[in-house]
């Protein structure tokens, strides 16, 4: 059953048009139907599978199959645009009186509990996952979602109020929004990335500070200490303040590296908001499990150390990585380029990497960029390259996987990228299901 809403009738009778049929647009698409909405879902991808569409949310929507169309649009009272769609490549087919938002917007719109909001080139997950874990422990009911997997929508149709909504927003989900309200919003780090969506980084850092447009006085903004200068600036807060940085305040067990210094220490801040002390915040740690594909250690073997990192899809993340683990260090990267400068990184991979195996797409941009910075060599896919790294690496080396880059030129997304990884490593080993790798972990 449907929780009780704050404007349940806001869309009954109205047309609303869902462009991309992935999980966001089908929640938005099930959520506006369970309010009333006559539903339109429009899916570029003529081969869809429409069993997607089986369920009795959605039995009721029409689906229009094939590349979007003015007439798509015409009679619609609002458009919901998927992530990753650019919405400026939708404007000229959409009436300029249509309302175009985020599937995270138009579920926001019928809640009211305090959302926590976590946004930021990298590390998003991790902190999302930190704040949702020590609230929990505390003893709050809490949904955690948004760009970490289930749609805000989903929450809302399934009826089950939580003390706190923890979320993770991504800056495809805030192009979208113009009434997104979050008590606490978080701003983690910022650095090139997704230029290839929003044309520029101007755009890019635009649309990530929309988190702060509807906060107020009693609200918090919580902001990395290098973004404070342009923060300030920008006169866009309206709410109180505070600036981070890694100090070594928290320790985790499952947590490396100066970045996760930093997560953790947004996170304490968010949990202080509503009353959570830091020694209650620094027990919540000792038995967190961070998320899979980001610095993931799931292997120590023959004196060897694998790291599975595909989540690191830029260069900031890549720098993170490298940081974190000390070498020597033998490195795969490679995929679809999406900006940053890598040449930045020269010194740091002089100073720690043995090798780079490089595998898929760009491999003009890693060459060039670190041409001098240590050997490297180039294979069209993972596969061979972990095959050859296996017979050059030796005790104590640290073999990481941190493309740089995304993962589409050879996988489906990132987390089929570091399951192939670690999948590919336990067959060169010849580890069987049945044995314990990790046992020298």
């Amino acid at each position: 059953m449907m929780k009780e809403l704050i404007h349940p009738e806001q869309l009954r009778g109205h047309t609303v048009a869902v462009a991309g049929a992935g999980r966001s647009g089908l929640s938005a698409a099930a959520l506006a139907a369970a309010l009333g909405a006559r539903v339109r879902i429009l899916e570029k991808n003529s081969g869809f599978d429409t069993r997607a569409l089986s369920g009795p949310e959605l039995s009721n929507v029409e689906l229009v199959l094939g590349a979007h169309k003015k007439e798509h649009f015409l009679d619609a009272d609002l458009v919901v645009v998927s992530p990753g769609i650019p919405v400026q490549n939708l404007r000229r087919l959409i009436p300029h009186r249509t309302k175009i938002v985020s599937e995270l917007e138009m579920a926001s719109w019928f809640t009211h509990e305090p959302i926590i909001a976590v946004t930021g080139t990298s590390g998003k997950t991790t902190t999302t996952m930190l704040i949702t874990h020590a609230l929990r422990k505390w003893g709050k009911t809490v949904f955690a979602g948004g760009n970490l997997g289930t749609p805000l929508g989903d929450y809302v149709l399934r009826g089950e109020p939580r003390d706190i909504l923890v979320l993770e927003v991504s800056s495809f989900q805030l192009e979208g929004c113009s009434g997104f309200h979050p008590r606490v919003g978080i701003f983690l780090n910022f650095s090139a990335n997704h230029l290839d969506h929003h044309r520029s980084q101007e755009n890019y850092f635009r649309a990530k500070t929309r988190l702060f447009a509807r906060q107020k006085d009693d609200d918090l903004a919580i902001i990395a200490l290098d973004l404070k200068d342009e923060m300030e600036k920008s006169n866009l807060l309206k709410c109180k303040r505070v600036y981070f940085a890694p100090s070594g305040l928290f320790f985790c067990p499952a947590l490396l590296g100066e970045h996760n210094q930093g997560n953790m220490e947004a996170a304490f801040l968010a949990c202080r908001f509503f009353g959570m002390n830091p020694d209650q915040f620094s027990s919540s740690l000792m038995d967190f499990a961070p998320p899979p594909h980001r610095q993931e250690i799931f292997l120590k073997y023959d004196g060897k150390t694998f790291v599975n990192d595909s989540k690191a899809t830029t260069c900031q993340a890549m720098s993170v990585a490298l940081k974190a683990f000390e070498g020597p260090l033998r490195l795969f990267a490679g995929g679809v380029f999406k900006g940053g400068d890598f040449s930045s990184l020269a010194p740091l991979i002089k100073k720690k990497v043995i090798k780079i195996y490089l595998f898929g797409d760009s491999r003009q941009v890693f060459e060039s960029a670190w041409r001098d910075a240590a050997s490297m060599e180039y294979f069209p896919d993972l596969e061979q390259a972990v095959s050859r790294a296996l017979s050059e690496s030796a005790h104590g080396e640290t073999l990481l996987l941190s493309p740089g880059t995304a993962s589409f030129d050879l996988f489906s997304d990132y987390e089929q990228r570091g399951n192939v990884f670690k999948t590919l490593v336990a067959r060169e080993l010849g580890l069987s299901k049945g044995s314990d790798p990790s046992r020298n972990l």
